[in-house]
């Protein structure tokens, strides 16, 4: 009697953990596991972060979008002006201080647009061998043409250099100054010893004066 007893609660054990192995389980879903980043990923190539932050250069902010003229004559900072590329004649003579008082401006385009290397000379016919494309010449004899004979570097008043194309009023004074200081000029060629006289308005000047 108690071997049967034995066998059927081991029966009923069997039973139970039977039925309890094969119930119907809840499955859970797999966790997304996240890709770990490179240890590099976040450290960008100082070019390409560079390229990607500012994009493709904008025009007018490149290499090669400013340009180069030289403005003389009649105006208040004639000289060599750098300037953006697309500007026009009404800028170069900006840049230059604008146009001094009596200048004839009549046959200068101030809205043509400039090209790189060019002159513009107001006031007075272009110098001899000028170059640059599309040269801004203003005649006429009156308010502020070059002499119709050359300058007498000894005799000359302020006024007078004054006159010249490229020379204002504190120009004149240093070439008076320097003839005082020296006795005279002996030859043209010691105008290039004038404080404020360079090569270029030399050459633009010595076939508009003599001794």
């Amino acid at each position: 009697m108690l071997a049967l007893t034995v066998l059927l609660v081991a029966a009923a054990v069997f039973a139970v953990q039977h039925f309890w192995v094969g119930r119907a389980q809840q499955v859970r879903a797999p966790e997304v596991v996240r890709a770990a980043a490179p240890y590099d990923a976040g450290r960008r190539d100082p070019a390409a972060a560079s390229t990607a932050t500012t994009g493709p250069p904008a025009p007018g902010g490149t290499a090669g979008s400013e340009i180069v003229v030289d403005v003389s004559g009649k105006v208040r900072r004639p000289g060599i002006h750098r300037l953006p590329a697309g500007s026009r004649v009404v800028d170069a003579l900006s840049a230059a201080g604008g146009v001094r008082p009596g200048a004839d401006t009549d046959g200068l385009n101030r809205a043509r647009f400039l090209v790189d290397g060019e002159q513009v000379v107001v006031g007075v016919p272009a110098p001899p061998g000028g170059t640059g494309a599309g040269v801004g010449v203003a005649p006429g004899p009156a308010g502020g043409a070059a002499p119709a004979a050359p300058v007498s570097l000894n005799t000359a008043t302020v006024d007078q250099l004054d006159s010249l194309p490229g020379v204002g009023p504190v120009l004149a004074q240093h070439i008076v100054d320097y003839r005082v200081q020296h006795s005279g000029f002996r030859s043209v060629d010691e105008l290039r010893e004038v404080d404020g006289i360079g090569e270029r308005r030399f050459a633009d000047l010595r076939n508009l004066v003599r001794p």
